[in-house]
């Protein structure tokens, strides 16, 4: 009776932050000019979004934008592919955190901390979002490292992660889905962890070629400026333990948690990426827009250090692989800091049908267009 009750209180929050679609005014921000891209791309405004954090892509071409310090989540519509949104509807208000949102079959799925919820046939009641049905309420409660990043993978199955509840701690003996990758079914049945000892991961995504998956990882705080380093790692099989909390990278001993262990039994990153620049989401570039030398490659946003002496990060890096080995890290995108101050932070990255990039800023609260023009 008490879950009956809950249940239906929890859906009166839900649905009682609908409102209707607003136009979107069209700005140019003058600070777009200090955003340093390779020769070819531009950078323009898709739409202003307050919080702006997760999206995902409908199969009519809806963006959907979730929210982490805010309650709600948004929709973006581009009708005339122009490249800016002309209208954003707010399809659910009264959330705790939704910052994950994923699409498939029809279906809007967004997480809350330690719920997931579905809005069926979503791209065709904008205006009139449908009565949410609760996908699943078995997750944990811990707003430590609790928002969350979802999506679907070749499998169909929904990947759920469940960071660790602190900066560094063991509670994965208390909770094996601490500091995980999670998997349940569509329908919430069949939860088990994917992949283990993780702290944090806020944005992933699977090969097109492999179907393997792929994750950013945010390092430990407090072991100074420039340890451990954030990591981009690869499970390529289920089970496979990438070594938190008792080894950071492939060789750094935690030095609360990591007497006695032997950190090559751990899985070593693909990459070390830059230490404390909060890399979260990632996606690998499947377009025909931009030039061929970025085919199968990944785009990281760094959403940038908070307590590093020296601020880093604030920017969307290219990772360039031959196969599954990474050759190369660099800048593709910067100039969001400015004498150690950022006016934008970078969060999630999402390719659009005609190939360009929608990168969101919970910062300035935007979601950005990078596109290509070919000479």
């Amino acid at each position: 009776m008490r879950h009956t009750v809950f249940l239906k209180l929890s859906l009166l929050l839900f649905v009682s932050g609908f409102s209707c679609n607003s136009a979107l005014v069209k700005v140019r921000d003058p600070r777009l000019d200090k955003i340093k891209l390779p020769q070819g791309f531009s950078i323009s405004i898709y739409a202003k979004v307050d919080n702006a954090r997760s999206m995902a892509l409908g199969d009519k071409g809806t963006v959907f934008v979730g929210n982490r310090k805010g309650d709600k989540v948004y929709a973006l519509i581009d009708k005339d592919k122009n490249g800016e949104a002309e209208t954003k509807y707010v399809l659910a208000s009264n959330l705790n955190t939704p910052n994950g949102v994923a699409f498939r079959n029809g279906s809007l799925y967004i997480a809350e901390i330690d719920k997931i919820w579905r809005m069926d046939n979503i791209e065709d009641h904008l205006a009139d979002p449908p009565a949410p049905v609760l996908v699943t309420d078995q997750y944990p409660s811990d707003g430590h490292h609790g928002w969350k990043y979802i999506a679907f993978g070749p499998d169909g199955k929904l990947y759920v992660p469940v960071g660790a509840p602190c900066n560094i701690c063991n509670d994965n003996e208390r909770d094996p889905r601490y500091a995980s990758i999670t998997r349940i079914n569509a329908d919430g049945s069949g939860q088990e962890v994917y992949a283990h000892g993780i702290r944090n991961t806020v944005g992933f995504d699977w090969h097109p070629q492999t179907g393997e998956l792929w994750f950013t990882e945010n390092g430990r705080d407090w072991m100074g400026d420039n340890s451990p380093p954030d990591e981009l790692n690869h499970a390529d099989r289920k089970d496979m333990h990438f070594g938190y909390p008792y080894c950071h990278s492939d060789d750094t001993k935690d030095p609360e948690f990591g007497t006695g262990k032997d950190c090559s039994q751990y899985v070593k990153p693909a990459v070390k990426l830059a230490p404390h620049t909060a890399a979260l989401g990632m996606k690998f570039y499947t377009g025909t827009q931009f030039p061929q030398e970025y085919r199968n490659q990944i785009f990281i946003a760094e959403h940038g250090s908070w307590n590093r002496s020296e601020p880093i990060g604030y920017r969307v890096m290219l990772v360039r692989l031959e196969g599954n080995t990474v050759k190369s890290y660099e800048v593709f995108a910067e100039g969001w800091l400015e004498n150690g101050k950022a006016w934008g932070r970078p969060v999630d990255i999402l390719q659009l049908p005609d190939g360009s990039l929608l990168v969101s800023d919970d910062h300035a609260n935007v979601v950005y267009r990078i596109a290509y023009h070919k000479k």
